[in-house]
């Protein structure tokens, strides 16, 4: 067996399509494919690659017997504003209408975790247009972390969280403010804000390759 077919094998393996696999390694899908088709392979991607099919990578240039990592790789699927929105009632993501593209992670996240690619510049300029969050909503926010909400809108918003006062009752307000001074701060005091989840990862994907 050659290394091309080592690594089609082990990504078929795993459920892994060619642009999940090559998103995780961080080179290009056409990468990739050149790689399955036995044409290229750089050595300075050879550990990237084993990294993201969660083996060894002395198995995956020299075949033998397969040896494992000791990386535990599962998908996260990365919901649109709108299917993010809908967690809000912390619904399983299987019954999401529509299929998801999916990114990986290594983390022991909960099973409700997911995904969102970051759209506008109301968060620039820390998170970008086009950078993708991971997002767990079995963690609760402390002061200053970022957090992705529902503001009663059918979309979800993402912001940087900000506890305030107290209530009567011990309910805790709290703030949303948005990196960018051109947007609003949003008030739990002002409209009913609900807290989906606290972002867990940031992943920035400016590099053209």
């Amino acid at each position: 067996m050659s290394l091309a077919d080592r690594v089609k094998q082990r990504r078929i393996e795993l459920g892994l399509t060619q642009a999940e696999a090559a998103q995780k390694a961080g080179i290009r899908q056409q990468s990739w494919a050149s790689i399955e088709e036995g044409k290229t392979l750089k050595p300075r991607n050879i550990v990237g690659i084993a990294e993201s099919l969660s083996c060894d990578p002395t198995w995956l240039v020299n075949g033998g017997s397969f040896q494992p990592s000791e990386v535990n790789t599962r998908r996260i699927p990365l919901l649109s504003y709108v299917q993010a929105g809908e967690m809000a009632t912390k619904r399983p993501i299987e019954v999401l209408d529509g299929s998801c593209e999916y990114v990986m992670t290594d983390m022991d996240w909960s099973q409700y975790t997911f995904a969102l690619k970051i759209v506008g510049d109301s968060m620039e300029p820390e998170f970008k247009a086009g950078d993708v969050i991971i997002v767990d909503p079995e963690i609760e926010p402390a002061p200053g972390e970022f957090v992705v909400a529902k503001n009663g809108e059918h979309e979800a918003t993402f912001k940087k969280y900000r506890p305030t006062t107290l209530a009567e009752d011990g309910w805790q307000h709290f703030e949303l403010i948005p990196l960018n001074d051109d947007y609003p701060v949003m008030r739990s005091t002002e409209r009913h804000i609900q807290i989906i989840g606290t972002m867990v990862e940031h992943r920035i994907y400016r590099r053209k390759r």
